[in-house]
């Protein structure tokens, strides 16, 4: 049996704390410490990515939170636009593009995040990864320099860990609950373009860059605590709504985080105040709070931040861009019961929906994606993750 001690379980108090298996474990810590939900967030990120570049060919990334991603994406290039909002303006390789996308899909969840890679993280991807407050990373392999980068940050421990991209788990997998095993097969469904299934709306358009993005919110959801919606748009996820009870509240959650993400592109928000030493985490915060509330009061509040008082972002300046924003694509881990998830997503831009379908109201949701001409295809397979 080869064991790796960890520092503690879930919270403090929960020591003793190891992983183990009968064979080679397939990671090797090579700087800091991880700890267990480090190695939760770790292992997920890892199949996802994995995941995304066998559907893609396309190196990708994630950032996950408390085993939930908050951003995944692939290396599509950057637009001016882009860098300027991920904070990203330096030469970015295909690896470090698509982390700057996977971080800057929801730069407030990802603030401690835990990074997957799918392919070696180099020089490019570690100066990025510096920059940002983050617990560790995970990929198939460092170059030397990238290797330095990382081995300095958090004052010399931060969890780099290299995995075994060839290694393959068994086909059961089991876990204990109050001191019952539960054992289940693995969830090993290939998520590809023949795996979104036939399009049951009027408009059957599904440009190439829609289909991508479907799989991309597929394959993101298996790896995401249900129930969950996930909206996606030029390669990389826009809004993950994780571990409601509710889908209306999954899909209303993931398309609030899909509007601050546009909102963060307003010009008014371009044009904040910031003065130059202000640390990204508190103007990630305060552009939260800018893009969320129209009140001057806040701005009040808030004013310590900025250089000097800026203007808010009315409602209806809001209102007016959000509605610009069209050609979102939207993923469901499981089928809309009811059409006003349909009427929530249309808000947010989404024009191309993925879900398993076999709802008793399918033709009333349907029908109100018909409503707004948009393309919804039935991938008939439920993505559940607990």
């Amino acid at each position: 049996m080869n064991v790796m001690p960890l520092k503690y379980g879930c919270n403090p108090n929960q020591t003793p704390a190891r992983i183990f298996t009968k064979g080679a474990l397939p990671i090797e810590v090579l700087n800091g410490n991880p700890g267990y939900i480090n190695l939760l967030d770790a292992l997920n990120g890892w199949q996802l990515v994995r995941e995304l570049r066998t559907a893609t060919g396309i190196a990708a990334a994630a950032s996950f939170k408390h085993v939930s991603p908050a951003g995944s994406a692939v290396a599509n290039p950057l637009s001016e636009l882009d860098r300027r909002v991920f904070f990203a303006d330096d030469d970015l390789s295909p690896t470090a593009a698509a982390y700057a996308r996977a971080r800057g899909a929801d730069r407030m969840c990802s603030f401690g995040d835990f990074i997957a890679l799918s392919d070696e993280c180099d020089e490019s991807c570690a100066r990025l990864i510096r920059r940002e407050v983050s617990d560790g990373v995970i990929a198939p392999s460092f170059t030397g320099e990238a290797l330095k980068i990382l081995n300095q940050k958090r004052k010399g421990s931060y969890n780099v860990i290299r995995i075994d991209k060839g290694y393959q788990p068994g086909a059961l997998e089991r876990r204990e609950v109050f001191g019952i095993t539960f054992e289940q097969g693995r969830n090993d469904i290939v998520i590809d373009e023949a795996a979104l299934g036939s399009v049951v709306t009027k408009n059957r358009d599904m440009p190439k860059s829609a289909v991508r993005d479907l799989i991309i919110s597929l394959i993101t959801l298996k790896y995401t605590q249900s129930n969950s919606v996930c909206y996606v748009r030029d390669g990389q996820t826009i809004g993950v709504g994780a571990g409601q009870q509710s889908r209306i509240h999954c899909t209303r959650l993931a398309g609030d985080k899909a509007d601050v993400f546009h909102l963060r592109r307003h010009p008014k928000t371009l044009e904040l105040p910031f003065p130059d030493d202000i640390k990204r985490p508190d103007r990630d915060n305060v552009i939260d709070v800018y893009v969320s509330n129209d009140s001057s009061s806040v701005l009040e509040e808030w004013h310590r931040f900025f250089t000097h008082r800026p203007k808010p972002l009315l409602a209806d300046e809001k209102a007016e861009y959000l509605a610009g924003i069209r050609g979102v694509s939207l993923g469901s881990d499981a089928f809309f019961p009811f059409c006003d998830n349909i009427d929530r997503a249309h808000r947010s831009g989404v024009d191309y929906i993925v879900q398993p379908g076999g709802s008793v109201r399918d033709c009333e949701v349907i029908a109100a994606a018909d409503r707004y001409g948009m393309a919804m295809t039935f991938c008939r397979m439920r993505l559940f993750h607990h």
